[in-house]
């Protein structure tokens, strides 16, 4: 028997065998990925690497601020 899921999307019963599973459709895998695009969905976890930790904080201290911008 083939593993069946739900649609991430439209939450419709999808079988492994479907084209585009876990997705039940392309229209459900296209609006999907554009939630990922437009940051909607996030996957956070603590940044552990401190280069990247100070890379970070750097960038912060550079960025211009809404006040600079008169």
């Amino acid at each position: 028997m083939a593993k069946a899921l739900f649609c991430p999307t439209c939450r419709e019963v999808v079988l492994a065998t479907n084209e585009y599973f876990p997705f039940c459709s392309d229209r459900c895998r296209l609006i999907d990925l554009g939630k990922w695009a437009s940051g909607d969905y996030k996957i956070s976890s603590p940044i552990q690497d401190p280069d990247l930790l100070e890379e970070l904080a750097s960038s912060q201290r550079n960025k211009p601020s809404e006040d600079d911008q008169d």
